[in-house]
């Protein structure tokens, strides 16, 4: 039984009521519409914390979507998971897969900026200050690269960026 099928309380329900309305009424074709409907129940099943179950969901939904922009959206919480669940390494493959196809995403250059802050912040207590700046460069030019897409969002980012000598500009707004 599709998870949509499954929800048990009002929102999801609602949701779900709502979703499927949308995606009748759509003038799409089928496979799209498949598409949306798993990326829909791999948004429950994150939002559960059901990973593997929402994993699985963006998986065929990846499988059957051909847009890019839509495609961006899906492999950016698949990189939320694999963030959330310390794998590391493969968020960043897909955080940069999903701005490979949108370019425009904040969301996923601020969380690539994130993971590489952490990474920088783990190499300086282990006393390696040249491997730390290096992540923290990069950390900035993400965080760079979100915040001329979204100016006014990240304020910790921006305030970072100025205190450590990394903002290239004076005000982001």
């Amino acid at each position: 039984m599709p998870r949509s099928q499954r929800n048990d309380n009002f929102i999801d329900k609602s949701f779900t009521v709502m979703a499927d309305l949308i995606l009748k009424a759509m003038p799409t074709n089928k496979r799209s519409k498949e598409a949306f409907a798993y990326y829909r129940d791999g948004m429950s099943a994150q939002a559960d914390g059901e990973y593997a179950e929402a994993l699985d969901n963006y998986e065929e939904a990846l499988k059957l979507e051909e847009d890019p922009y839509d495609r961006s959206y899906v492999l950016y919480n698949i990189g939320l998971i694999h963030a959330s669940n310390g794998e590391h390494a493969r968020a960043i493959e897909v955080y940069n897969q999903a701005v490979d196809l949108n370019p425009r995403m904040p969301q996923a250059l601020n969380n690539l900026a994130v993971i590489h802050h952490y990474q920088g912040e783990r190499e300086k207590e282990n006393g390696k200050t040249d491997e730390a700046e290096a992540l923290f460069d990069i950390a900035a030019d993400y965080w760079l690269r979100a915040l001329r897409i979204a100016p006014n969002n990240y304020i910790e980012a921006q305030n970072w960026l100025k205190t450590t000598g990394r903002a290239k500009i004076d005000a982001f707004f």
